[in-house]
């Protein structure tokens, strides 16, 4: 049974490797996709970027366009499982999308709610959602200026997000306790299912999850029990690896980092790196990365761009103002260093929610086509932050869609072209990842020459 996942930024696929990710949903592209061996389909909505109305628009687009290819091939929607992939650390629409997929998708007897991301420090216990240790709430991540959020605890959370329409003391959950009887014994196994086949009118159940056996353990009673119950689901990247169960990766880091792209005469290119997340982990990680010797950053002046959108008719500012990044970035690769474009760490206020997320798009679109102009001289690009991401594949570099080759380190994917036309492989970096080291980490990953 295949795995369709919603998924709101290009990241949430880096636990999983070998399926398409999809920036289009035409029939063609779809009918490429369904083709392909691997249980999993990621369809990049992005919505995480959008405001609540054009996320919803979106999702029900999509949702519209399935139906009607799925009636053209006379697939049957109830033959598989939809997962709306969301932020481990609870950012972006985390209970407005899986509404609108159940009602263009269901009826379903249950969402599940199940934000760990293993690989990453989150874990869920009691209900809390924990970062490293600490209740989400508390970390930067719960301050966010738009998905901003006041409890860890999830049933509250979802009560918090649905606006008081889905009350706490409604919802139910799973713990780690039943999970754990659930893998030792069978009866705790049979206790398991017997929990999921009671579950009706698309109740709200929240799971907790600290080892990889608490998912695998529900992904399989989850199976077991399909034919007879519908589920939509709510997750970060670890469950998706659950339900699927894919095989290890034959591909090691060695592997991926050496499909970077060569010259005429057969040297590796230089790279790229961009850094469009302004969470403050994104800038931490910018800073320590740009005491390396080989790098050399680039600001995008994000206050001189806010100034230059504000005009009716922006577009030789627009062209004055790349013609100066692009002769920047030739100067950094004349003097063999690998150029850093990043945007101003200072955050702009705006006088409402939708300017800033309308800004934000904007601007990841104009660092993604100034990318799309010379990507073509580096032999791999690394790119910070989910907007940022599935825009310079969408807008920058022109991809309908692009295979997961996997992981070089945990939660950070790799990414090619599925066409012979370019085969740039972009590492896909999430915001909210890793430590200050990881980028630098990363770079350093792709800068080693393994042929030598």
């Amino acid at each position: 049974m295949k795995i369709i996942i919603f998924d709101d930024d290009p990241t949430g696929s880096q636990t999983v490797y070998g399926c398409p990710l999809l920036l289009n949903w035409d029939e063609k592209t779809l009918e490429k996709a369904f083709i392909k061996p691997s249980p999993l389909i990621f369809i990049l909505a992005n919505t995480r970027s959008l405001s609540s109305v054009l996320a919803i628009k979106k999702t029900r687009e999509i949702c519209s366009s399935i139906k009607k290819f799925f009636l053209r091939q006379g697939y049957s929607i109830e033959d598989y499982f939809y997962i709306s992939r969301g932020d481990s650390t609870l950012r972006g629409h985390g209970v407005l999308e899986p509404k609108i997929l159940a009602e263009e998708l269901g009826p379903f007897h249950a969402t599940f709610h199940i934000p760990a991301f293993l690989e990453g420090g989150r874990t869920t216990e009691n209900r809390i959602h924990y970062l490293n240790g600490t209740p989400v709430h508390e970390t930067d991540f719960g301050r966010d200026s738009v998905f901003g959020f006041s409890t860890s605890d999830l049933a509250e959370w979802i009560e918090e997000k649905s606006f008081g329409k889905i009350k706490a003391k409604n919802i139910l959950h799973i713990d780690i306790d039943q999970l754990d009887m659930a893998f030792n014994n069978e009866d705790g196994f049979r206790s398991l299912l017997s929990f999921l086949l009671r579950l009706e009118n698309n109740i709200s159940v929240v799971v907790d999850a600290k080892l990889p056996h608490h998912l695998k353990t529900l992904a399989r009673a989850i199976k077991l029990v399909s034919k007879e119950k519908r589920f939509l689901f709510r997750t970060a990247a670890s469950f998706i690896n659950s339900l699927s169960e894919l095989p290890p990766n034959p591909k090691n880091s060695a592997d991926l980092a050496s499909l970077k792209s060569k010259n005429n005469k057969l040297e590796y290119k230089p790279g790229l790196i961009i850094v469009g997340s302004h969470v403050k982990l994104a800038t931490d990680q910018l800073e320590f990365l740009l005491k390396d010797n080989s790098c050399k950053g680039l600001e995008i002046p994000v206050s001189k761009l806010a100034e230059v959108f504000a005009l009716e008719d922006y577009k030789n500012e627009i062209q004055e103002l790349e013609e100066i990044l692009l002769s920047k970035i030739d100067d950094i690769l004349g003097i063999k260093k690998t150029p850093v474009l990043y945007t101003s760490r200072v955050e702009i206020k705006f006088s409402s929610y939708s300017k800033r997320m309308n800004f934000g798009l904007e601007l990841a679109k104009f660092m993604a086509i100034l990318v799309g102009k010379i990507n073509d001289k580096f032999s791999y690009i690394i790119s910070k932050g989910g907007i940022t991401t599935q825009l310079l594949l969408q807008n920058g570099l022109n991809f309908n869609q692009v295979d997961l080759q996997g992981q070089i380190l945990p939660g950070l994917s790799i990414v090619i072209s599925n066409t012979d036309q370019n085969m740039l492989p972009v590492v896909t970096f999430p915001g909210n990842l890793g430590d200050k080291k990881t980028l630098l980490e990363s770079f350093k990953l792709m800068e080693l020459d393994y042929n030598s």
